[in-house]
């Protein structure tokens, strides 16, 4: 294992690193679980707003949109870190489609017709980790709030 690591170290070896489509759906799909769970009542409302995001972002029928909200689900569930999705979302999407999954939380936020504090927080976090500066980031919450009917 020592050996393993020096190599990695010194550059004699690179990890493999698993950057598939699915891996990228559900980093996605897990942080917009994390914020339709993030005011501790995940709401109906929230969850189909989820889904027809996810189907629309992804192109995948509602079954295989279903599978994939389990899946986020489980996900987040098992994680106390926001990281492992943040990182896959680094690594596969440009600066627009990052800035699209701003977009796509205020809508998850919204979707419910109010703004909890701590969804708020969330989007602020996510954004930074993934690199959305606060202009955008508010550009999109305009963006939400417009297709929300929400003044």
């Amino acid at each position: 294992m020592l050996r393993g690591l020096l190599e990695v170290l010194d550059g004699r070896h690179t990890p493999e690193i698993n950057n598939s489509e699915d891996e990228l759906k559900v980093a996605v799909a897990a942080l917009l679980v994390e914020a339709g769970r993030m005011d501790q009542d995940f709401k109906e409302s929230e969850r189909k707003t989820i889904a027809a995001l996810l189907a629309d972002r992804f192109e995948m029928t509602a079954e295989e949109t279903e599978a994939l909200i389990r899946k986020a689900d489980k996900k987040v569930d098992n994680t106390e870190q926001y990281f492992p999705f943040t990182r896959d979302i680094n690594s596969q999407m440009s600066s627009e489609e990052r800035i699209h999954v701003i977009e796509m939380l205020w809508s998850v936020a919204y979707a419910d017709g109010q703004l909890d504090p701590y969804e708020d927080a969330l989007i602020r976090q996510i954004a930074g980790l993934i690199h959305v500066t606060d202009r955008d980031r508010m550009q999109a919450r305009k963006r939400a709030l417009a297709k929300h009917d929400i003044a």
